[in-house]
């Protein structure tokens, strides 16, 4: 699937107005998410505000800077570039694939933008989605936040990186099986690749694509991390955690009680191992373990910014394996150590 997008913009008027409407709305939420406090609300709606507003700062610096690596990959890296690297069989190829977010340090919502950008450069499905569900987790950035924050505990951060790289490549073994991409991916983004390749030829038209590739993904990728940040606090306000906290002592509740944790929460693979900090002394370690291998991959964000680009079928069964596999990891944790 070698080609790019091709849509043209109807007007440059459209690139300044949109960089003025995107910082408009980052100043908005950050003013509000300030200020918010100050008023006279009933505490569930404050709680609500801060909480959709404080995922959607924390992923969008993110989500822009893997629009941006995704612009450099689909127009200004050597189309041949990335293929004479990577192994040429499949299994190998999705090995490599798996690590090759330790030069890519961008959480998971920034990475959906990206594995975007490498299909459109040739990779196939089961590919894209090897590196999008490992890379949040084997990263330079996830792997020292996870040694910081528990560091005494060698288990977690191995624990994880293990995790993370199994659910990734049976991921992409189950997916290697299909042939046809438009089984897999939503038809808005089969057809956004079905353009002549031709356009990316000198540079003045490389400059005026990226700015083109930019504001298409923007327009695809913001919104659904606006609507993914917005269920997630409200869903927050409408579970206590204190049910959660209950589970903690149980080595088989407590797993099940951190992944519904990690994916009502939907905090950035880069600082999570922090938040489940504060419940190292209440929580199993294995549960632990479930919540850092488990939310990176399936909280209700994340899920958003997916169907973006895979079809339902495809979200079901990364959510299926990524149960299976995390659940499973943890309660061997639980029972091993």
């Amino acid at each position: 699937m070698k080609t790019v997008y091709g849509q043209k913009l109807r007007g440059s008027s459209r690139i300044p107005f949109f960089g003025i409407v995107l910082i408009a709305l980052i100043a908005l939420m950050r003013i509000v998410s300030d200020q918010i406090v100050n008023l006279s609300l009933p505490t569930r709606l404050q709680d609500f505000f801060i909480l959709s507003s404080s995922i959607i700062i924390e992923a969008l610096p993110f989500v822009i800077l893997g629009i941006l690596l995704s612009v450099i990959v689909q127009i200004w890296l050597p189309s041949d570039l990335l293929f004479k690297i990577l192994p040429k069989h499949t299994a190998p190829r999705r090995i490599a694939l798996s690590f090759l977010g330790i030069f890519l340090p961008v959480c998971e919502c920034g990475n959906v933008p990206l594995a975007r950008g490498l299909m459109i450069k040739g990779l196939t499905v089961s590919e894209s989605l090897t590196f999008l569900l490992a890379a949040p987790i084997l990263n330079p950035i996830t792997i020292i936040t996870t040694q910081q924050a528990f560091g005494s505990d060698s288990t977690i951060l191995i624990a994880r990186l293990l995790g993370g790289f199994m659910i990734a490549n049976i991921v992409g073994w189950v997916f290697s099986g299909y042939k046809k991409s438009s089984e897999l991916l939503t038809p808005e983004f089969e057809a956004s690749c079905k353009v002549d390749h031709n356009e990316t030829g000198h540079q003045h038209g490389k400059l005026k694509r990226s700015i083109e590739v930019f504001i298409r993904e923007a327009n695809v990728i913001v919104p659904a991390l606006f609507v993914g940040g917005i269920i997630a606090g409200l869903v927050q306000v409408i579970i206590p955690r204190s049910i959660l906290v209950e589970l903690g002592s149980d080595p088989v509740l407590s797993i099940f009680a951190m992944m519904g944790l990690a994916f009502i929460v939907s905090i950035c693979a880069n600082v999570d191992a922090f938040f489940a900090l504060a419940f190292y002394n209440t929580f199993t370690t294995g549960s632990i373990v479930t919540f850092l291998v488990f939310g990176p991959i399936v909280d209700i964000k994340m899920l958003s910014l997916m169907r973006t680009t895979y079809k339902k079928r495809v979200l079901v069964t990364i959510t299926f394996v990524t149960v299976l596999v995390s659940a499973s990891l943890g309660l061997a944790v639980n029972y091993a150590f």
